[in-house]
């Protein structure tokens, strides 16, 4: 019940606060709240005869914001993990740093060192790589 409440505020604002005031609205302000009044604009004339009313878009609540990030990271800690397995397998050993610079020129998106790291640590634990027992900060592909 509640998106259909959001729909239809965005709706009647598309139609009083656009650029097309196909409704009037009473009190005249861009937000709509529940004892607002809509009538119609008999003033109202448009040349052609179809009418093309635009959505305004609302903005993400934080709660909503926060979740597509997660989806998102979540998305994309499969494509870095098979980055990192993809460049790990082509040099067998490498260092922590040239790992990353390597990481960062092929992912396509933003991404935090940090959140590398942690994909890095869940690939040493699922024996995708080890670290080198001679060399503190090299990895070393296991097959």
């Amino acid at each position: 019940m509640l998106t259909q409440d959001a729909d239809l505020r965005r709706t009647l604002q598309s139609l009083a606060c656009g650029k097309t005031r196909v409704l009037k609205k009473t009190p005249a302000s861009r937000d709509i709240e529940d004892c607002d009044r809509f009538r119609f604009n008999n003033d109202f004339t448009f040349k052609l005869f179809r009418i093309k009313i635009n959505q305004i878009q609302m903005k993400e609540t934080n709660e909503e914001q926060k979740a597509t990030e997660e989806r998102v990271f979540q998305d994309r800690q499969y494509q870095i993990d098979a980055a990192i397995v993809r460049i790990m397998k082509m040099r067998k050993t490498l260092s922590h740093n040239l790992l990353l610079s390597e990481l960062f020129n092929q992912l396509k998106f933003p991404v935090k060192p940090a959140d590398l790291k942690k994909r890095i640590e869940s690939l040493i634990d699922r024996d995708y790589m080890e670290r080198d027992k001679d060399k503190a900060n090299s990895y070393n592909y296991m097959a």
